[in-house]
C-alpha cells in the first residue's frame, strides 16, 4: 500500500479543493491519503465521497496549531471525533484567532508601504476556508507585488519579516489532549524542521511519550537522512508510531508532491488500532 498521512486542501492553505486533492491521490498510484486541513476538519466530507468515488481510503485529519516554550509546533490528529466539544471548542477560537489576524497582517503591510486590504485576500480564498498567511502570500502575487509565494513569506510575511504577525496557539501538552480525548491519534508533524527543532529536544519528546503523544512524522521533506535515522532510533526508543508524508499544498509549496514520503503500512494499522480501541462504539 502506498499511504501519506499529511496533506492540505483549499480548505486551509492548499490550492486543491478536497476532492481534487483526492483525486490526484488516485492519479499518482495512493492506496490511502490522510487529510490534515489546518484547524480544520471542514473538508473531510468532501474528501470522502471522493475518495469512494476514486476508490483512495481518506483518513479524516488535522494539523493543529500548538506552541511549545513560546515556538510554534505542529500537531497531527487523525480520526478525531468532529462533533468532540473540547476539540471543537479549540478548533473555534483558533479559527477566530486566524480571522483577527488578517486586518493586523493587512496593517502591517501597510505600514511597509504594501498596498492590500482584506478585500484582496478574501478574493483568493474558497468560502468556508481556514484563514492563513498562505492566503495573505497568493493575494500578494496576485497583486504583482511578488512572483511567488515562497518570495512573499520570504520578503514579507516569515517570522521577522514587516507583514509578520502571531496568533494563539494551542499549548502542545493540550493539544495532545483534545486530540486523544477526541478519540483521535497524535503524531508531531516535522518535529525537527524549521524552528521547532529548538524546542522539540530528544528529552521533550520522551515526556510527550510519556505524557500522550503516540507517533512522530519521521520522514518529511524538512528532515534530511541524518535526521530521519535519529528520529527513527528515538521513535523506537520511545514506542512511537512513525509516519511518513508530503504534507501537500497544491501549487502553495513546491518539492512536496503527494507521495514524496510514505507512511508503512504496519504504521498505518496501528494508527487505526489505537482510533478503534479509543472509539469502541464505532
Amino acid at each position: 500500500m502506498r499511504i501519506d498521512l499529511h496533506t492540505h486542501s483549499s480548505v486551509s492553505d492548499g490550492t486543491d479543493s478536497p476532492a481534487e486533492l483526492v483525486a490526484a491521490a488516485g492519479l499518482v498510484g495512493l492506496d490511502v491519503v490522510a487529510l490534515t486541513d489546518h484547524d480544520t476538519m471542514a473538508g473531510t466530507a468532501e474528501a470522502q465521497a471522493a475518495g469512494r468515488r476514486s476508490g483512495v481510503s481518506v483518513l479524516p485529519g488535522i494539523e493543529l496549531s500548538c506552541t511549545q516554550a513560546g515556538v510554534t509546533v505542529h500537531l497531527l490528529g487523525y480520526g478525531c471525533r468532529p462533533d468532540d466539544e473540547g476539540l471543537s471548542t479549540a478548533l473555534e477560537e483558533l479559527r477566530d484567532e486566524r480571522e483577527r489576524r488578517v486586518p493586523k497582517i493587512v496593517a502591517a503591510l501597510n505600514a511597509a508601504g504594501v498596498e492590500i486590504g482584506v478585500d484582496d485576500i478574501q478574493a483568493v480564498v474558497r468560502p468556508g476556508a481556514t484563514l492563513g498567511r498562505p492566503h495573505v502570500a497568493r493575494a500578494l502575487v496576485s497583486l504583482g507585488v511578488v512572483g511567488s509565494v515562497q518570495e512573499a513569506f520570504d520578503k514579507w510575511l516569515d517570522v521577522g519579516r514587516p507583514g509578520y504577525v502571531s496568533h494563539y496557539k494551542v499549548p502542545l501538552a493540550d493539544g495532545i489532549g483534545l486530540v486523544t480525548g477526541a478519540g483521535g491519534v497524535a503524531l508531531l508533524a516535522h518535529a525537527w524542521g524549521r524552528e521547532s527543532r529548538k524546542v522539540l529536544t530528544a528529552e521533550v519528546i520522551r515526556e510527550l511519550a510519556d505524557g500522550g503523544l503516540d507517533g512522530l512524522e519521521v520522514n518529511h521533506q524538512l528532515h534530511d537522512a541524518e535526521t530521519r535515522a535519529t528520529l527513527r532510533a528515538l521513535a523506537d526508543e520511545c514506542g512511537l508510531i512513525q509516519a511518513g508524508s508530503s504534507d501537500y499544498h497544491g501549487k502553495n509549496k513546491v518539492n512536496h508532491d503527494l507521495g514524496c514520503n510514505l507512511t508503512s503500512e504496519s504504521s498505518y494499522e496501528a494508527i487505526l488500532a489505537l482510533i478503534a480501541e479509543r472509539q469502541p462504539s464505532q
